[in-house]
């Protein structure tokens, strides 16, 4: 058997913070309609077997464990998106993504260690302010 070919691919990805950020929300949101779909599922699942309910009390406890065990899982999910959406929001934070300027950015809503970084890290001449981005 011969080995597979693999072509050259070196994708260029042009993401600024801002976008990257973005993105991380969309992921975050896409998998909260995926552990939405997820519980809505087991809620029929349940329904279905209360309308055919059995008689044997060991259905019952086999349907109920069944629920348990995914509900655990959706929950462990659930605290891991947390996790990452206040990663996210302290990125945010510390990218200053839409302000107008550095300077009104920590102005409105950073400590005074951003009011040091943005001094050291913002040149208003290099800020673009139709794009909302710096340029490097």
């Amino acid at each position: 058997m011969s080995m597979p070919n693999i072509p050259n691919i070196t994708p260029i990805i042009d993401l600024n913070r801002c976008d990257t950020i973005n993105l991380l929300l969309s992921s975050i949101a896409l998998e909260e309609i995926g552990l939405s779909h997820i519980l809505n599922a087991e809620g029929e699942k349940l329904q279905h077997f209360l309308k055919h309910s059995p008689n044997c009390i060991d259905d019952y406890l086999i349907i109920n464990e069944s629920i348990n065990k995914t509900l655990r899982t959706v929950v462990k999910s659930q605290i891991l998106l947390q996790f990452k959406l206040e990663d996210v929001i302290e990125l945010d934070k510390r990218s200053h993504c839409g302000h107008e300027s550095c300077d009104e950015s920590c102005d409105e809503s950073c400590d005074e260690s951003c009011d040091e970084s943005c001094d050291e890290s913002c040149d208003e001449s290099s800020y673009d302010s139709s794009s909302s981005k710096f340029e490097e």
